[in-house]
């Protein structure tokens, strides 16, 4: 069973059991809701059912069945979440999962020369950013756009962009 990160528990949050996470994924809404099960990682992982979910500043805050002490959850401190594959959603064609992207070859149109793979997304206010890294390079910022992006291709792990032109 593949596991997918969706985010982090980086503290607890009072002492009736509840921690802070840091959500990496796109459906927060969907994957943060009472009744839904998740894995902490860890060297044994641990299955969760989720108890209570309420936001609170730039984190989310979940409580788990039978895990409703601060003293049953400060071990999963800097751990991440997951949900299994099963649990994915089905994606509309030109939507795409981040576990999808990252890794990708990074084709530049222009020349057809390789830019680097993307490392990470960064997620921003006006659109998600790729992160592309090559040895020797400094990292390359694309943001996700059509323009910028024209095509990506999970079969042969590709993705073609436009290069912005520099100011």
């Amino acid at each position: 069973m593949a596991l997918y990160k969706v985010g982090s528990i980086v503290n607890t949050h009072g002492i009736r059991g509840e921690v802070r996470v840091i959500a990496t994924t796109d459906f927060p809404e969907e994957r943060f809701v009472k009744g839904k099960e998740l894995v902490i990682d860890g060297k044994t992982p641990t299955k969760v059912t989720i108890a209570t979910v309420r936001p609170h500043k730039q984190f989310i805050l979940l409580s788990f069945v039978d895990l409703q002490n601060i003293n049953l959850v400060e071990q999963f401190k800097g751990h991440d979440l997951q949900v299994a594959d099963a649990d994915l959603q089905e994606l509309d064609d030109d939507e795409y999962y981040y576990h999808d992207i990252v890794g990708l070859t990074v084709i530049n149109n222009e020349d057809n020369s390789e830019l680097g793979s993307v490392k990470e997304i960064l997620q921003l206010p006006a659109n998600d950013v790729w992160v592309v890294g090559s040895k020797g390079k400094d990292d390359l910022y694309l943001p996700f756009t059509e323009q910028v992006v024209t095509e990506i291709d999970l079969e042969a792990k590709t993705a073609h962009v436009n290069l912005l032109e520099e100011v």
